[in-house]
């Protein structure tokens, strides 16, 4: 039967107390100058160390080359007070949890009179002294304020506020401490390298959570552990199966899911904390202090140090990435709702239905309050950071849009050179018109891709983390496109220029190309996380990349039977809605005829040909004016194929 692990590495000196260095020290030099006091008052809480410092104390007294602050180790006394000894009739210690009555004071009282039968002193170390009563703490005020001379008590308690104040006043007070966990951590793993057992990284620093700062505990928890180890040593598994820890991939879950607002896959964890018999206060205290390591990550970066100790470096870089993800702001949130959930389970019934409401906050956008603001704000400086769009370079001249003849229109040429439409201030017989919104150009400037921008900090694993912000905002622009794009689509790849999405069937990647889907898309995107870029679909299965969509110039753009005001009035007589949109910008397609609406050409006459207005005449460098000998009505009705009703003559007005 082996000695449990606690009592075989209690220390036998002030050196070997571990994290008490501001009580050893002080009692150390009192020693050695002789100012030892007549009574000591030592608390703290359990285990870390008051009734082991006490016997130590003791043991400096009463040896034979003492009093010292280092014992021999050799003398009687010394033998008699180490670890395992038998103990000598002139130190006594006595529980005051079932010694604490006036009737066991007085007796202590009698018997601190006579002298020690073999030490120097004779020392009452009196264990868990807020247990002793009013009048037991009365009927030894008189010895405790003046003892006799070989005479010395240590009180020990965890609760130093229910000693009687009488006694507190005449003794020396040392409060202890909790140890460290980094300096607990490394005298663990010294014990572990004596005791010839190999741990796994990770299992220290469960042993120290279970033991709170405790050194005893932490002893008896390790001494579980190594009973109960096989030739491998100590696993992480084994440890956090058996002390009820949260296994760490069951974190990251939860964590990354709601960061990115996956509602399915944080109650999906939920059911598989219950369905694997996990204690659920167990798991939120968890989740709640590993969102205290990625607070601390994220105010300290690289520079986190010791503070997350006993965390493996892998594990430490996979939290960075999560705290960058949230932002202080937003992580501070959610540190407080699951502390709040965590002290609503005290108590409660249901703790499965408490740990579903944490998580059902936890996705909420926290839209009110301090701290709801803060996370959004942290939201928006997450995005400006992670995309940062090139500076789209200043138009030298606006863009120009002339009238055209027919001829040219048939032909697809344009009536006006380049120099022309960039020259500022250019005169020219042609109709120039401000550039309208992308979302009201015709097809043949709408279907040209944006400009390239240089790529933000912005990857494809964080546009796909921003998707669902993204299609929130697509529903609100168009429900069309945002019925398509969920159901149909998923992001494969985002180089900080393109932003390809996935679609299932050929037939379902065409309905997105004629759609205008991209467009909405591309415009949601500014608008939910300020990443403006080109949309590009490719079929699932498809090898390679899709091809890029051409712009259709305008004699490409199809002209719809009921677009051109002449084909219009052809099909059918004239509404009084039609009529009442007299005035109105002219569709794309008409783009011959951009002028006005309000009356037809004047070349559209009765005659076979009337001369053409100034503006209408071809330029000279038109490629088919040599072998084009027909204009006017003759073109609308051999070429265009509508029939002329009237002709409104400018001259006549």
């Amino acid at each position: 039967m082996s000695t449990a692990l606690y009592r075989r590495y209690r220390p036998e000196t002030f050196a070997d107390v571990i994290g008490q260095e501001h009580v050893t020290e002080p009692l150390t030099q009192a020693l050695r100058s002789d100012r030892v006091n007549h009574a000591y008052l030592f608390s703290g809480p359990r285990g870390c160390g008051k009734t082991t410092s006490a016997r130590i104390l003791a043991r400096c007294l009463n040896c034979e080359q003492g009093p010292t602050a280092e014992p021999c180790g050799e003398c009687d006394s010394c033998v008699a007070l180490a670890r395992g000894g038998t103990g000598t009739v002139d130190v006594v210690e006595i529980d005051a949890a079932s010694h604490g009555g006036v009737d066991d004071a007085r007796d202590l009282r009698e018997r601190a009179a006579f002298g020690p039968a073999q030490s120097r002193y004779k020392v009452y170390i009196i264990d868990e002294a807020h247990m002793v009563t009013t009048h037991g703490f009365n009927a030894l005020l008189k010895v405790v304020e003046e003892p006799p001379e070989h005479v010395k008590f240590i009180f020990a308690t965890t609760e130093p506020e229910k000693v009687l104040s009488t006694i507190r006043s005449r003794t020396h007070h040392y409060p202890f401490h909790l140890v460290p966990p980094q300096r607990l951590s490394a005298y663990l793993e010294q014990v572990c390298a004596t005791e010839g057992v190999d741990v796994a990284p990770g299992v220290l620093s469960f042993v120290t959570r279970a033991g709170g700062g405790s050194v005893r505990d932490s002893m008896s928890v390790l001494d579980q552990l190594m009973s109960g180890a096989d030739e491998a040593g100590l696993s992480y598994e084994r440890t956090a199966s058996l002390l009820g820890f949260t296994d760490a991939e069951l974190l990251d879950a939860v964590v990354e899911a709601v960061a990115n607002r996956d509602a399915a896959s944080v109650f999906t964890e939920v059911d598989k904390v219950m369905e694997s018999g996990h204690d659920p206060r167990r798991f939120v205290e968890d989740l709640l202090d590993r969102y205290r390591d990625l607070i601390v990550l994220s105010a300290v970066g690289e520079r986190s140090g010791g503070l997350l100790t006993g965390v493996p470096q892998e594990a430490i870089e996979r939290m960075r990435q999560q705290a960058a993800s949230y932002g202080a702001g937003a992580l501070t949130r959610c540190a407080d709702i699951v502390s709040h959930g965590l002290a609503e389970m005290t108590g409660a019934v249901s703790y499965r239905l408490l740990l579903e409401l944490v998580c059902a906050r936890l996705l909420l956008p926290g839209a009110s309050g301090e701290q709801g603001y803060a996370a959004r704000l942290d939201r928006v400086e997450r995005r400006l950071s992670a995309a940062q769009p090139a500076a789209r370079p200043e138009a030298s001249a606006p863009v120009t849009r002339s009238r055209r003849t027919p001829t040219q229109a048939a032909a697809g040429t344009a009536a006006t050179t380049p120099q022309q439409q960039q020259t500022p201030g250019h005169q020219t017989p042609e109709q120039q018109m401000p550039e309208q919104p992308r979302e009201n150009q015709p097809a043949a400037i709408a279907d040209q891709p944006p400009a390239q921008q240089a790529p933000g900090g912005m990857d494809t694993d964080a546009m796909r983390r921003s998707w669902p912000e993204v299609l929130d905002k697509v529903k609100t622009i168009r429900r069309v496109t945002w019925s398509f794009v969920s159901v149909n689509t998923q992001i494969v790849d985002f180089d900080g220029h393109r932003l390809l999405l996935q679609i299932g069937t050929a037939g379902q990647a065409e309905t997105f190309r004629k759609g205008n889907h991209a467009e909405v898309v591309r415009q949601a995107l500014i608008e939910a996380i300020g990443v403006d870029t080109r949309v590009d679909s490719v079929v699932a299965g498809a090898d390679g990349e899709p091809e890029p969509r051409r712009p259709r110039t305008r004699a490409q753009t199809p002209v719809e039977p009921e677009s051109h005001p002449v084909q219009a009035s052809a099909a059918r007589p004239s509404t009084a809605r039609e009529e009442s949109a007299v005035g109105q910008d002219p569709p794309a397609s008409a783009s011959w005829s951009q002028s006005t609406r309000t009356k037809p050409p004047a070349w559209a006459a009765g005659t076979d040909h009337v001369p053409a207005k100034k503006e209408d005449v071809p330029a000279k460098d038109d490629d088919n004016l040599e072998n084009s000998t027909t204009v006017g009505q003759p073109v609308i009705e051999s070429v265009l194929g509508g029939t002329v009703i009237s002709i409104d003559d400018d001259s006549q007005r």
